[in-house]
């Protein structure tokens, strides 16, 4: 039987470290548990969040193993390697892919019922991995998707219209990646359509503005690791929100990267598309309308992913 307010979190390097915290100071958790390849470093960050536990809510965050995860019923995997100098992506794939079979053959024998929450990158192939090497119901292994990216959509495009961005009702899909897309067709400031709101507030509505703002939203991490090395608050934040729709059995709709079977023609493949989430994952599988070319472009990603797939033998 497993318990919604106990989770782990799987790597504890930048990304994994700061959704452990956003994760404790949540309130969401009575317990968390790290874990990492380096113990110490797992022992050093949760003694550092615990000594912050006194300022939120009460929440258990200690370094653990394998065997502390059998009553977790949330488990974010943030364990991957990064791209080295010269290394080609499907290398990167390579070495991730050792990782993340490593991880779900520890989980598997201890805990066969928890949600899997997949944070590492590439996140769309490495999802699509944990759910054909753990056999898990599809709903039940999650990526985190375009959630982020959709967040800075909304934030660029709230500042650009100076509107408040939790009012900016708009989604990227597909890859989180270079091939991702930005949903214009449906995009819309609390029901009024993007075009018609631009016209009120005197912004230039054409398909180079927009367009630019895509640019900048694709283009978003290759900005912050050169200006800081690394992003993490954002992802951390995001993890925050996916795992506020499980626990909470929200029913919110969130798009996570899970298994898609037929929608927009595509099959077998794990992309971020809108999805309802609740207390088991991934409910599901909306077919937001899409304009011919957001439909082309989307299944072009999805090609491009399968195309990784295939190279590796999955």
């Amino acid at each position: 039987m497993t318990n919604l307010r106990k989770c782990a979190v799987i790597g504890v390097g930048f990304v994994g470290a700061t959704s452990a915290f956003t994760l404790a100071t949540s309130g969401l958790f009575s317990e968390i548990v790290l874990l990492d390849a380096n113990q110490k470093k797992a022992e050093g960050e949760a003694a550092d969040i615990s000594h912050g536990i006194a300022f939120t809510q009460p929440c258990i965050v200690r370094a653990g193993d394998y065997k502390d995860l059998a009553e977790c019923g949330l488990i974010v995997i943030a364990a991957g390697a990064n791209q080295k100098p010269g290394e080609t992506r499907i290398e990167l794939l390579g070495r991730n892919r050792v990782i993340m079979q490593t991880i779900i053959e520890q989980i598997m024998p201890v805990n066969q019922e928890a949600i899997l929450l997949i944070v590492s990158n590439p996140v769309d192939l490495l999802t699509y991995m944990a759910q054909k090497l753990s056999g898990l119901p599809a709903g039940r292994v999650i990526g985190s998707g375009t959630v982020l990216d959709t967040a800075r959509l909304k934030h660029l495009l709230g500042q650009y219209l100076q509107v408040d961005s939790r009012n900016v009702h708009a989604f990227i899909i597909g890859e989180h990646g270079d091939s991702e897309l930005a949903v214009w067709s449906s995009a819309n400031i609390s029901g009024v359509d993007l075009d018609d709101y631009c016209r009120i507030c005197g912004k230039d509505p054409s398909h180079e503005a927009l367009h630019k703002i895509y640019i900048s939203v694709r283009d978003a991490a290759y900005s912050i690791i050169d200006g800081k090395g690394a992003t993490y608050y954002g992802i951390g934040l995001a993890v925050r929100r996916i795992a506020e729709a499980i626990v909470r059995n929200e029913h919110s709709v969130l798009p996570v990267s899970s298994m898609v079977s037929g929608h927009y023609g595509i099959s077998d493949l794990c992309l971020g598309l809108p999805c309802v989430v609740g207390r088991d994952g991934v409910q599901n599988v909306l077919d937001v309308p899409l304009s011919p070319d957001e439909t082309a472009q989307l299944q072009s990603s999805a090609q491009k992913m399968r195309a990784l797939l295939d190279e590796i033998g999955l």
